[in-house]
Order: structure tokens, then sequence, then C-alpha cells
């Protein structure tokens, strides 16, 4: 929901389960009953305009607000279970998930928000990008940086093995570096490096 704050009710509202009911008409479907999508968390670009909501059914969707209304941007299955958190980091459209899967990923959404508003290019080109995967085991980190090619489908920057269901997440600078904190159902708070990013 979009709220007018000064008259205390909603300007625009979205059902995320739409976007379920189309894919139950598809004839492929099995006629299996699913949850419906619940919204579990919500992040502001820092331009204001931007928004991000993850999801019980492991999507992200990005929204643009247009006045007085809001319009999807975006949908992406990167989470196989329920995405618990979304944040977009600071001055940028690089955004955070964490989900009940135990993954965190960030995500460049930058050109496929810009291509919404601007006209198709005429030379599309594949461009490489790097990659890394973090795992964690027994409290050791590896690391794993690789290019990729995209192919217009978005897909994670970053995509680190936490193990545990992510129940917040903030990208931050500590001593001038990037970071990532993650609060899980343990009693600690896991840092990882963005170093790449």
């Amino acid at each position: 929901m979009l709220w007018n704050l000064q008259k205390a009710r909603p300007l625009w509202i979205t059902n995320l389960q739409e976007d379920e009911t189309e894919e139950m008409e598809d004839p492929q479907s099995s006629g299996q009953l699913v949850n419906p999508a619940l919204a579990y968390s919500v992040s502001v670009a820092s331009c204001g305009n931007i928004f991000s909501c993850g999801a019980e059914d492991g999507k992200v969707r990005i929204f643009r607000v247009m006045g007085v209304k809001c319009e999807q941007e975006l949908g992406f299955k990167g989470h196989t279970l329920g995405v618990s958190q979304v944040c977009f980091l600071p001055e940028s459209y690089l955004l955070l998930t964490g989900g009940n899967d135990g993954k965190i990923m960030l995500w460049d959404v930058n050109s496929e928000v810009e291509k919404k508003h601007k006209s198709p290019t005429k030379h599309p080109r594949r461009k490489k990008t790097k990659r890394a995967t973090y795992t964690k085991q027994g409290g050791n980190i590896s690391v794993s940086i690789t290019d990729e090619e995209e192919h217009g489908k978005i897909s994670p920057k970053l995509n680190i093995e936490h193990g545990e269901k992510v129940n917040w997440l903030l990208g931050t600078k500590i001593k001038g570096h990037q970071n990532i904190l993650v609060a899980d159902q343990t009693s600690c708070i896991s840092v990882y490096p963005l170093n790449e990013f």
C-alpha cells in the first residue's frame, strides 16, 4: 500500500496474490493449491521512488512510485523459500536479499529498472560481470569470484550460503569498508565483506 499520511488513507494498493493467480491459470499447472504470496520485507532505494518487496513465495518484486500509484518494474525469483529480508545499499540500486533458505544474495537491479524508462537499444550485447560466491562452513568462509555473462535475465552478483534462516540484514560501512551484517536464529551477528562491489 502507498499511503497518504496526511489523510491517513491508502492511495494505491497491490495484491501479490495476483501474480499467483496468473501462474495458476497456466494449462501445465498441476492444480495444486499454494500459499498466497505474503509480503515479508520492503526496502526503499535512496532515490525515494523505487522500492523492493520480498515475499513468502521466494520472489522479489521491484516497484516504481509514479505520482499516486505504483508500477511493478521487475519480478524475479532467487530463493527457494520465502525472501525474509530485502535491503537496498545506500546510493545505489544494489539490492541485498536474505531468505528462509539460508541464502544471502546481492542483485544489481539498475540496468533492469533503467531499461523500463529508456527506448530499447539497437545493439544489445552481452557483458561480462563478476560474480562472487561465499560459503560458510563451521565458522569458516570461502570465497570464489567468477566471470559470468549476462543474457538479459537478472542474476545475483553475490551468493552467500549463510546456512541459517536470515532474520535481518543490513549493508553498512565498517572502518571504511562495505560489509553485510546478518542476524539469524543464533545469538551471533555475522559479517560478510563486500570488497568487490
